[in-house]
């Protein structure tokens, strides 16, 4: 097989995760094939020095792992070309929120009852990928081989963290990081609303806001403080940050993020059956 990944569907996220494996030398652009019917999208690839085509089944023949890049609503529609994988010699990854490995598998083998098995890794990526600093949850379905989701792991981690987990596990990864870069955008919404209900300008307002979310996520990271210990080292007794926390414990919004978060990884649940 010529191409080390061959990834069916050259989207944002596919983008994203083909530079930036390119870029930290995970994979040589040449040693790259992206599959996508859009003509300025296989441009963008080419660009990169990446090779592309039109024909997914063209793609599974000559790559020895293949990415599912594409959203899960379109997924039901591989189905026919998924079933020229070799599930011996070759490894399907898939981004596909919601989609189980073992759906991928019976996709690729033809039926639900078909012998042996499929090598499925599936990752539950976030859009903050895109800025180089995403986080992704990793899970090798039942039939993988350990190992088969090493090249994951590297492609992941150079756009940013990956952690391994088991597969029924993606649904809370779902929940705190998959959907999590929406709770932060909404909590940012809401503070640079404040700042411009309080007379600030909308520039100030979020500029402010932008850069204290920053560096609030890398003080959390570079401390060896908890969430909860950086918290209480801001909150001076009597001051204004414990006004603030004090009004928010007295609304219940901890407990609320919290089942936001079960929310999420509740639907993750329903969209997989």
């Amino acid at each position: 097989m010529k191409y080390e990944l061959g990834v069916i569907g050259g989207g944002n996220m596919a983008e994203a995760i083909v530079k930036a494996a390119v870029d930290q030398q995970v994979l040589a652009a040449d040693h790259v094939l992206v599959s996508d019917p859009s003509e300025a999208r296989r441009a963008l690839f080419a660009a990169m020095g990446v090779a592309t085509t039109q024909d997914n089944a063209a793609l599974i023949a000559e790559s020895q792992q293949v990415m599912l890049a594409v959203k899960p609503q379109i997924f039901e529609s591989l189905g026919p070309t998924l079933t020229a994988v070799d599930s011996e010699h070759q490894v399907v990854i898939s981004i596909m929120a919601g989609i189980s490995a073992k759906r991928i598998e019976t996709a690729i083998l033809g039926r639900e009852d078909a012998e042996g098995g499929a090598r499925v890794i599936r990752v539950m990526p976030n859009t903050p990928l895109l800025a180089g600093a995403g986080m992704s949850g990793i899970a090798r379905g039942e039939n993988a081989w350990e190992g088969d989701e090493l090249l994951s792991l590297q492609i992941f981690r150079a756009a940013g963290e990956a952690v391994e987990v088991e597969e029924p596990l993606l649904e809370a990864v779902t929940g705190v990081s998959g959907s999590g870069p929406a709770y932060v955008f909404y909590l940012a919404e809401a503070m640079a609303e404040a700042g411009r209900s309080l007379g600030l300008t909308e520039d100030v307002a979020t500029l402010l806001t932008q850069q204290t979310i920053l560096g609030a996520a890398k003080l959390m990271m570079q401390s060896e403080d908890d969430p909860a210990e950086l918290r209480r080292k801001v909150c001076s007794p009597g001051g204004t940050t414990e006004a603030a926390i004090k009004h928010l414990d007295a609304h219940e919004v901890r407990q609320h993020l919290m089942q936001a978060v079960h929310k999420s990884a509740q639907r993750a649940h329903e969209l997989g059956k």
